[in-house]
């Protein structure tokens, strides 16, 4: 086993220090130009604007949707438990094994192989399955698990969408305020300031701590998706007998395609 695998789920460092750091920057810049941080702080902003986001999210999504939103927060802070490379490496083993005892020498590993969708595709195999049956199975189970990873995302990417039009609103909402109190110009510069605060909550939570959430989950689901496809492939040739060297060729070039066509897809997306 590698090191990366005993010393189990790390903490994502990039994703731990992603947030206070554009926070903290974005403050800074508010103390530079003199601001101050009690001015950013305002209590009646953060109630139209995390209270209105809050609102239409619930109104666009289940309430278990929003539940595994939440509850997939934490995977935003961890390094991915199994790594790719991980998975080629023990499908190797299984395929060295098979060769050398037959298919049903896998039954025993099988009992303590911790990835289920590895799992239950030796499974099958070893009982004999044909490999379409188990391909058809297989995929179906991917686009189970692949929707219901991207559901998070989507959660939290509508929050990002949200948030800076209740910022807007905010700011409109203060300016009528600020407008009914013309006759008392001593009210008049705070009165502004509060109203554009709304505005910067709306558009420092989208795209500090909303929009990258979604990103990262995004990411993950991807990935994993990635992994999956690499442990179907890697099953459907064991089951075939392919010879192990062979099939860690196979299954490294199969991911260095699969990076490439996500990277397409993401040049796709943003044209």
């Amino acid at each position: 086993m590698s090191e990366r695998a005993r010393r189990g789920r790390r903490l994502d460092v990039a994703s731990l220090v992603g947030i206070p750091l554009g926070i903290g920057l974005v403050t800074l810049g508010q103390l530079i130009e003199g601001g101050s941080i009690g001015s950013l702080i305002q209590p009646t902003a953060a109630v139209i604007v995390f209270g209105g986001t809050l609102g239409a999210v619930l109104l666009s999504f289940s309430r278990d949707d929003i539940r595994e939103a939440f509850t997939s927060l934490p995977r935003v802070f961890v390094v991915d438990r199994q790594p790719v490379e991980e998975t080629i490496d023990k499908l190797v083993m299984y395929a060295a094994r098979a060769r050398r005892m037959g298919l049903m020498a896998l039954q025993d590993a099988l009992d303590h192989e911790p990835d289920p969708y590895v799992q239950k595709g030796l499974t099958l195999a070893v009982d004999g399955i044909d490999q379409q049956s188990i391909r058809d199975t297989l995929e179906i189970d991917e686009l189970s698990l692949a929707e219901h990873a991207e559901r998070p995302a989507r959660v939290f990417e509508a929050a990002g969408g949200y948030a800076p039009t209740f910022g807007i609103l905010g700011a409109v909402l203060g300016l009528i305020h600020v407008m009914e109190h013309l006759a008392d110009p001593s009210r008049l510069g705070a009165g502004i300031a509060v109203a554009f605060v709304a505005t910067v909550y709306g558009v420092g939570s989208a795209n500090l701590v909303f929009l990258p959430i979604a990103s990262k989950l995004r990411t993950k689901a991807r990935r994993a998706e990635h992994h999956r496809e690499v442990a179907l492939e890697g099953v459907l040739s064991i089951q075939e007998g392919i010879n192990p060297g062979l099939l860690e060729q196979k299954l490294h070039g199969y991911i260095i395609h699969a990076a490439s066509t996500d990277i397409r897809r993401r040049r796709t997306d943003a044209a």
